[in-house]
């Protein structure tokens, strides 16, 4: 028997890229690719917009992809009617420098609560090398009547 979905219906991917649009997202090049019963996958590329002076990818390039993440997986893990969901905390260790190519990060969630959730991103180079180990938090708040449109 497969696993059963963390998502609340079906994750609109094509409507999260669109929203994208127009946004810090867009400006680096940050692509939501793909999700699981349990995962949601995106691509950013390391080049003049993610690089750091020393030439290789910005940390905070990673953060944001990160919270990228999390906050689009966190989002549609939750009854809009009811919920929405915030960035609380977010860390991150840089384990390896990267140059050029494309980076992947992976969020899956640690814990799925009512009033938080906790994320794991795991961003790795296009040959699965480890860049970037994140961990992200999330607050699950009330929403008022209508306040979140998909």
């Amino acid at each position: 028997m497969g696993k059963a979905s963390i998502w609340f219906g079906d994750f609109p991917l094509e409507r999260a890229r669109d929203r994208g649009k127009g946004t810090l997202l867009e400006h680096l090049g940050i692509e939501l690719l793909e999700t699981g019963d349990d995962y949601l996958k995106a691509r950013m590329p390391v080049d003049a917009r993610t690089r750091q002076p020393a030439g290789v990818l910005h940390g905070g390039a990673s953060v944001v992809l990160a919270e990228t993440l999390a906050s689009w997986a966190a989002t549609f893990c939750v009854d809009p009617a009811k919920s929405h969901c915030v960035g609380l905390e977010i860390n991150a260790n840089h384990l390896r420098p990267v140059a050029d190519g494309f980076v992947y990060g992976t969020a899956r969630p640690l814990h799925l609560g009512r009033k938080t959730q906790l994320w794991d991103v795991r961003i790795a180079t296009e040959d699965g090398k480890l860049v970037c180990v994140s961990r992200v938090t999330m607050a699950v708040l009330d929403s008022p009547s209508g306040y979140l449109q998909r």
